[in-house]
């Protein structure tokens, strides 16, 4: 009788505890922001909670781990100064295998002597697309338009980015065949929001963070 009292408060606990257990065994559905110093969070302050990745998760919720993927300086250009390709960031971001990868590169493309490989940006940018595409995972990807600059900084320009990089990558997404998210025009009204001319604040995070977070719910 001990025994058989025993084992039926052993199936009990094993029946309440179940519904935890599977809980915990749910994968989240991975998401890597990649891009330069805007995604970053420079000029955010307490960027490690008000970066527009770290706005993203909030919104999204917990069944969704965003990772931080941004890197000051980088470029999409492999021939640029900085090419987000030889840094740490790629490595990371592909082995993190992501379900969904948001690229928001092309700010520092636009400085000059970043822009003068500007015949090989098209396909460089292509090729990250299909890199993070061929990933086991088998990402959905999105583009992203370069933020406004509001101010001329860095040799970082408002013309180079608005007549050539975002062109081009709404033409390279639709030949894939991809969603491009306009920041560009989300945060082109409230220039005050990016006090440098370059860097959002929290505020312009926030809105950059609200603008994907509605794309990614389409």
């Amino acid at each position: 009788m001990k025994s058989q009292s025993s084992l039926s408060s052993f199936v009990l606990c094993i029946s309440l505890l179940a519904p935890f257990t599977i809980a915990e065994q749910v994968e989240k559905i991975r998401i890597a922001c990649i891009g330069d110093s805007i995604t970053f969070g420079a000029g955010v302050k307490e960027r490690d909670k008000n970066s527009y990745p770290k706005v993203l998760g909030g919104l999204l919720g917990d069944q969704y781990d965003v990772r931080n993927y941004g890197v000051s300086a980088a470029t999409l250009l492999k021939k640029g100064n900085k090419p987000w390709w030889n840094l740490q960031a790629f490595k990371d971001a592909t082995a993190f295998e992501p379900n969904i990868v948001i690229i928001k590169l092309g700010t520092n493309d636009s400085k000059p002597p970043n822009w003068q490989h500007k015949s090989e940006y098209a396909g460089d940018l292509a090729a990250l697309v299909e890199h993070f595409q061929g990933l086991d995972s088998k990402p959905a990807v999105y583009l992203c338009s370069p933020a406004p600059v509001a101010k001329d900084r860095w040799g970082i320009n408002e013309k180079t980015v608005k007549e050539e990089i975002i062109p081009i990558t709404e033409q390279v997404a639709k030949d894939k065949g991809l969603t491009v998210i306009d920041v560009y025009s989300a945060l082109k009204p409230h220039p005050e929001l990016l006090p440098d001319g370059v860097h959002p604040n929290v505020e312009g995070a926030l809105i950059l963070a609200k603008t994907v977070f509605e794309a990614l719910k389409k």
